[in-house]
């Protein structure tokens, strides 16, 4: 029989889908989302508070459907990203202790693809982060492989899983 620890009896997994966002402080939580092509996810986690968000962004300009972004502000990057960093200093974030990752932006097509998703995704998020003064710790962008990405808020260790293999590191250190 395998002993279990008590933050293990409850550890909980919070799904974050696609135009979506996630935020906690809870130790017990692992912030997951899941198949990121063309999407980016926006990793950051505050160490000092252990105060996490996931934000899996869709698309680079709200424009496209202001009425979509004031529904699912979440799915743009422009919308997006301000979101995440209000629901993280709601929380007690400080943007001076943020680590950040960035993976997705991939180009998943078969073909060539015109409208180049995946390259603006990434383009928009990283000119509004330089814009906040916010550095990217660490990044898994472009190619053609999807990603899957899980973050343990308690420790900050991220997972990521592509169909090449795994990769995990540490935004706590």
């Amino acid at each position: 029989m395998a002993v279990q620890t008590v933050p293990a009896l409850f550890a909980q997994r919070v799904v974050v889908g696609v135009g979506d966002m996630g935020v906690s402080n809870n130790p017990s939580i692992t912030l997951s989302t899941y198949a990121l092509g063309s999407c980016v996810a926006v990793v950051i986690y505050d160490r000092f508070v252990r105060a996490a968000g996931l934000l899996h962004l869709m698309l680079p300009d709200s424009k496209i459907s202001p009425a979509k972004a004031a529904v699912q502000p979440a799915m743009f990057a422009d919308t997006g990203l301000p979101l995440l960093l209000r629901a993280l200093t709601g929380m007690k974030g400080n943007a001076a202790n943020y680590r950040i990752f960035l993976a997705g932006g991939a180009s998943v097509l078969c073909g060539n693809d015109n409208f180049k998703i995946g390259e603006r995704n990434i383009q928009a998020t990283g000119a509004f982060l330089t814009s906040m003064r916010l550095s990217v710790r660490y990044t898994a962008l472009g190619g053609t492989s999807n990603r899957t990405v899980h973050l343990n808020v308690a420790t900050g260790a991220i997972t990521m899983k592509m169909p090449q293999g795994e990769d995990t590191f540490s935004l706590a250190d």
